[in-house]
C-alpha cells in the first residue's frame, strides 16, 4: 500500500469519527428541539402547569431566543476556546435544562428551562457544522453537512415515539427526563472527539496539530497568512469587507425566513393538524414522517448542491416548500396528507441547511464559526418570531392561517437566497478540499 493510500485511509477514518460523534451530539439536539412540540398537545389538552395556547407559543419562542443567544455567541466563543469544548458544555447546557423542565412547577420555571436549553441547542449547531465542514472529504462538503443534519431529523422522529409511548401512560414530565441521558454521552465526547486542526493552527498551537496530524496520518492545513478570528468584532467585520455585505445580508434575510417556517412548523405541526380533525396519533404520525421527509432531503440536497451549488438548490427547495406547506391548509384525504407532510419534509429542512453548508463552504477556515453561527444567529430572530406567531393565530382562533403564513416565509428565503445564487463570492476560493465546491456554489 502506498503512503497517499494510507494517508488517505486513515484520514477517512478520522473523518468518519468526528462526523459520527458529531451525529449523535446533533441527535441529541433534534430530540430536545422537537420533545416540546411532540407533547404540546398532551400539555394543552391536560392544561399542563395552566398552559394556554397564547402561552405555548410564547414558550416556544423562548426556546428558540435561547437558540438566537446560543448561536451569535457560539462562533466567536468556538474561534477561541476550540469548538470540540464548545459542543461538550452544549450537549451538557441542554441536558441539564431538559431535567429542570421535567420538575418544573409553574409556567415560569419550564420556561426558564426551555431558554437555558435554546442556549446549548442553538451553540451546538453551528459549531458541530463547521466541525464536520474542517474533515469534510475533498468535493463533498454539502454532501456532508447533509448528513450531519439527519441526526437532527432523527432526534425529531425520536422524539414522536418518546411522546407516543411515554406521555399518555406517564405524563409530559417523563419526555423531559429521557432528554436528561445525553448527559452520558458528555464524557464520551469529551475524550473521543479530536479538536479541528485548522483551530489549533490559527492558534498558533503548532504542537498539538501536528500531534493529532501524526496520531491520523492526515496532512497538516497551512497557517493563515494572518490571524482570522482572533478578534471576535475583526471576525464579524470581515463578513462586510468589501462586497461581501451583500452576500451576508442575503444569508441572514433568507435564513430568517427559513427559520421562521422551520422553527413555527416543529413547534405547531401537531397541534394545527390536531386542529384539523386529525387524532393524537395521527398528529404524532406527521411528526415522524416530517423528520424522514427531512433525512431523505438532507442527503438528496447535499449530493445535489455538490454538484449544482448550494445556494441554487436552497432556492429551488424554499419554493416547493412552500407550495407544501399551503397545501396542508387544504383538507384532503389522510394518505394524500401523509405524502404532502413527507414532502414538505424532504424540502423544508434541507433548504434551511443548504443555506448553512453555503456560508459554510463559502468562509475562510479561521472565521468560518463566525459566519455561520451568525447567519445561524440572525435566523434565530424568525425562529423567535415563528412559535410566537403560531401560538397568537391558534389564540385568536385562526389557526389555519398559520399554514399561509409559513408559506409566505418559504417564498421570502426563496428570493433571498435566489439572489445570492445569481452572485459569486468575492473571497478567493482558498486551496484544500473545499475547492471544487467552492467553484460548484
Amino acid at each position: 500500500m502506498s503512503s497517499s493510500t494510507a494517508l488517505s485511509g486513515r484520514g477517512s477514518r478520522l473523518a468518519a469519527l468526528v462526523v459520527g460523534l458529531c451525529w449523535l451530539a446533533v441527535l441529541f439536539d433534534g430530540l430536545d428541539m422537537f420533545i416540546y412540540g411532540s407533547v404540546l398537545p398532551h400539555m394543552l389538552e391536560q392544561k399542563a402547569l395552566g398552559i394556554t395556547p397564547g402561552q405555548a407559543g410564547d414558550l416556544g419562542s423562548y426556546a428558540t431566543f435561547g437558540m438566537l443567544v446560543g448561536a451569535l455567541t457560539a462562533g466567536t466563543v468556538a474561534d477561541r476556546i476550540g469548538r470540540k469544548k464548545l459542543m461538550v458544555c452544549c450537549v451538557a447546557l441542554f441536558s441539564l435544562a431538559s431535567g429542570l423542565c421535567a420538575v418544573a412547577g409553574s409556567v415560569t420555571v419550564f420556561g426558564l428551562g426551555r431558554t437555558i436549553a435554546g442556549v446549548g441547542l442553538g451553540g451546538l449547531l453551528p459549531t458541530a457544522i463547521s466541525m464536520v465542514t474542517d474533515y469534510a472529504r475533498g468535493g463533498r462538503g454539502a454532501l456532508t453537512v447533509g448528513a450531519l443534519m439527519t441526526a437532527h431529523h432523527a432526534g425529531g422522529i425520536l422524539s414522536a415515539y418518546v411522546a407516543k409511548w411515554l406521555v399518555e401512560p406517564v405524563g409530559w414530565r417523563a419526555a423531559f427526563w429521557v432528554c436528561v441521558v445525553p448527559l452520558l454521552f458528555v464524557p464520551v465526547l469529551a475524550k473521543a472527539m479530536p479538536e479541528s486542526l485548522s483551530f489549533l493552527v490559527a492558534k498558533g498551537r503548532a504542537d498539538e496539530a501536528r500531534e493529532l496530524a501524526a496520531r491520523y496520518e492526515v496532512e497538516l492545513p497551512a497557517a493563515p497568512a494572518r490571524k482570522e478570528g482572533a478578534d471576535r468584532w475583526a471576525a464579524l467585520a470581515g463578513l462586510f469587507r468589501g462586497g461581501e455585505w451583500t452576500q451576508t445580508l442575503l444569508y441572514w434575510l433568507a435564513s430568517f425566513g427559513g427559520l421562521l417556517l422551520v422553527y413555527g412548523v416543529a413547534t405547531w405541526l401537531p397541534t394545527l393538524m390536531r386542529g384539523e380533525g386529525y387524532n393524537l396519533g395521527s398528529a404524532l404520525t406527521f411528526v415522524v414522517l416530517f423528520n424522514l421527509g427531512g433525512i431523505v432531503g438532507m442527503l438528496v440536497a447535499g449530493r445535489a448542491s455538490d454538484r449544482f451549488g448550494a445556494p441554487r438548490i436552497s432556492a429551488i427547495w424554499f419554493a416547493l416548500t412552500a407550495a407544501g406547506v399551503f397545501l396542508l391548509s387544504v383538507h384532503m384525504p389522510l394518505a394524500l396528507t401523509f405524502t404532502v407532510v413527507f414532502l414538505t419534509g424532504v424540502f423544508l429542512n434541507s433548504a434551511q441547511t443548504m443555506i448553512y453548508a453555503t456560508v459554510s463552504l463559502r468562509s475562510s477556515p479561521g472565521n468560518r464559526a463566525t459566519a455561520v453561527g451568525w447567519t445561524s444567529g440572525m435566523g434565530r430572530f424568525g425562529a423567535v418570531f415563528g412559535p410566537w406567531l403560531g401560538g397568537q393565530l391558534l389564540a385568536a382562533d385562526h389557526g389555519s392561517w398559520g399554514f399561509a403564513a409559513f408559506a409566505l416565509a418559504g417564498v421570502s428565503s426563496m428570493v433571498f437566497i435566489g439572489i445570492a445564487a445569481l452572485r459569486t463570492p468575492k473571497r478567493p476560493a482558498p486551496s484544500g478540499s473545499h475547492q471544487d465546491l467552492l467553484a460548484a456554489s
